[in-house]
């Protein structure tokens, strides 16, 4: 499972804001919370440092009640390893990650139920409806520097899968530990 460049790139941008703009929003859609980010400025600030990345993740908790047994615990052993990472943030992944504050993003079907983004800590909950194919709630909180960020996230999804509902708790630490090697992205 390659989810550590997914995560980094989710935590990227949220480095911006170390300890200068302040940003909340509540009941926002992506759109609303992108401008309010531009508009503090959080774009133009230091965004996290180019170099080597090292972290870890860890799904402490899943629920997939209508599971089979079996799978279940398949997939339990299968995820409750902390999954470590080393990847290469480079000049390039740092400017389009900039991009990200006054970019287009918006997909309609999200919105911020709150966001707090202010003094190196962020708390972010968002709910996505998408009709038919169900509704999944999200919500995230942690540190976060320049060369470091640790945050704890938990998602919900209900929808129309004879699984049923899925729960999941995990969490990310990662820290800038020096230049890139070019071995990064191989593990």
């Amino acid at each position: 499972m390659r989810l550590a460049p997914i995560v980094i790139a989710l935590i990227l941008p949220l480095a911006a804001c170390d300890s200068g703009p302040s940003v909340t929003a509540t009941n926002a859609t992506q759109a609303e919370v992108q401008e309010k980010l531009a508009a503090s400025g959080a774009g133009d600030t230091v965004m996290v440092q180019p170099g080597r990345w090292e972290g870890a993740m860890a799904i402490h908790e899943i629920d997939v009640p209508n599971m089979p047994p079996e799978a279940k615990e398949q997939m339990r052993a299968q995820l409750s390893r902390t999954n470590n990472f080393v990847s290469c943030v480079t000049e390039e992944d740092v400017k389009q990650q900039k991009a990200l504050f006054t970019g287009d993003m918006d997909d309609k079907s999200c919105k911020y139920d709150s966001f707090s983004l202010s003094g190196g800590k962020i708390d972010a909950r968002m709910t996505c409806d998408r009709g038919d194919e169900g509704k999944m709630t999200m919500s995230m909180k942690g540190d976060y520097s320049a060369d470091t960020y640790r945050m704890d996230m938990t998602s919900r999804a209900e929808g129309n899968s004879p699984m049923g509902a899925m729960s999941m708790k995990m969490s990310v630490n990662a820290k800038r530990v020096g230049v890139c090697r070019g071995t990064e992205d191989e593990s």
